[in-house]
């Protein structure tokens, strides 16, 4: 399995479980700020490498009318002023090939939505750019298929990639976790990242609505995910997610974070003490 370097978290093989967090999307300046320093205090506080996540558009909302976030200008404009004011690396995803060059000249780490993961134009642009990539498992791919998206980065040139796994379509409106999906992607030769918010969201209802969520199981599919082996995680957080402008009822309270990743922590150093982690 390649390390993956992001700024100056490495990520893979026994390096320490990462985090990736921040709310879903950004609402403003001053709450993006806010929730980047708060997260990187309990990232230093655990020692744990973290790199920051928010989205500067929200493209696949069920309202027209549902706010998406800043716009691709003046989001990335935030993400680079959270980068240089708290000197940690940032994620956001694009969602067309236009939106890669500009995504590029500001993101540490490009991420390429579950709803687009196949979408072939799009990964070659991302893969050009360079940058580490992290790719969302679509939900209605078998993990083993994600070598068929690796293989069209690789053919970039482009080997600085993370997959992150985020559930499987179950029904119309849940998803699973498979948990034997880590092992799987793992065994594709790359790091891997669990999505364990957007897991737990129910599909088809508005995420604003106490019924678009089920954020009471973040706790237990986390632990479950790291004990599977899972080389990151990504939690969507918020420090109050009932007014949050997306993704309310899937998000991860910001002060619960901190007892959450040392339950997490512990997992990992078990995980890792075992001789035959890769």
């Amino acid at each position: 399995m390649r390390v993956i370097q992001v700024g100056k978290v490495q990520i893979g093989k026994k390096n320490p479980l990462a985090l990736i967090a921040g709310p879903c999307v950004i609402e403003s300046e001053k709450g993006a700020l806010s929730a980047a320093e708060k997260i990187k205090r309990i990232a230093e506080d655990l020692h744990i490498g973290f790199i920051y996540k928010s989205s500067y558009k929200k493209d696949n909302r069920s309202s027209p009318t549902s706010y998406s976030g800043p716009g691709l200008k003046e989001g990335l404009r935030i993400l680079k002023r959270v980068e240089e004011e708290f000197d940690i690396p940032v994620l956001s995803d694009v969602h067309c090939q236009e939106e890669v060059q500009p995504a590029s000249e500001v993101l540490d780490v490009i991420q390429i939505p579950a709803y687009l993961s196949q979408q072939t134009g799009l990964t070659l642009a991302v893969g050009r750019t360079g940058k580490v990539v992290n790719v969302k498992k679509g939900q209605f791919i078998a993990p083993e298929n994600m070598k068929n998206v690796i293989g069209k980065l690789e053919h970039t040139g482009n080997q600085k990639i993370l997959l992150t796994e985020r559930g499987t379509c179950f029904g119309y409106s849940n998803l699973v976790v498979d948990m034997r999906s880590f092992p799987i992607l793992r065994g594709l030769g790359y790091p891997v990242i669990f999505d364990v918010t957007h897991t737990v969201r129910i599909y088809g209802r508005p995420s604003n609505d106490p019924t678009g969520g089920t954020p009471q199981f973040i706790p237990y599919l986390a632990r479950a995910g790291v004990g599977a082996g899972c080389d990151g995680i990504f939690i969507e957080t918020h420090p109050n997610p009932k007014e949050a402008l997306c993704d309310g009822y899937s998000m991860l309270p910001l002060s619960h974070l901190k007892e959450l990743l040392q339950q997490l922590q512990e997992i990992d150093q078990i995980v890792k003490k075992n001789s035959n982690y890769i």
